[in-house]
């Protein structure tokens, strides 16, 4: 796979964890759960910033950016704390995933920038509940 590829593919994740993350803050309260609130609305802004950087990046390559999808699919019952917690935890881990992939196809700069993103997702699925991992992303070396 061409770096170009990889940076398409995960611009094409960070669409989709925006697209959730909106949606995920439709479905928490302020109020009633602040916490909750509060990681879903950082979670948001930083995967708005990695989609953002992803597509100046492949711009500045002279490349057209992969669009986002007119929807994505959620789980239909997401009311409770506990489920939009849930979806949160695997959307992190789907972009670690994804940040681990394209820490395997870049190089330099771009690599260090992946190596950011993979950790940030990493810490994002802590705030989520999540379990540290040894090599995070890496679902064959998982701690699970």
């Amino acid at each position: 796979m061409t770096t170009l590829e990889a940076l398409q593919a995960t611009l094409a994740a960070e669409h989709a964890a925006v697209f959730v993350y909106g949606a995920l803050g439709g479905r928490t309260s302020r109020s009633e759960n602040p916490t909750l609130f509060a990681a879903v609305s950082s979670a948001y802004a930083a995967h708005r910033a990695r989609r953002d950087q992803l597509t100046a990046d492949i711009v500045a390559g002279g490349d057209q950016p992969v669009a986002a999808e007119a929807a994505y699919e959620l789980p239909s019952a997401v009311v409770t704390p506990g489920q939009v917690t849930g979806v949160a935890l695997d959307v992190e881990r789907s972009c670690a995933t994804t940040y681990a992939f394209l820490v395997a196809n870049t190089a330099a700069a771009q690599r260090r920038w992946a190596i950011a993103a993979l950790n940030e997702s990493a810490v994002r699925e802590l705030t989520f509940r999540g379990t540290p991992e040894t090599f995070p992303g890496a679902g064959e070396y998982a701690d699970r």
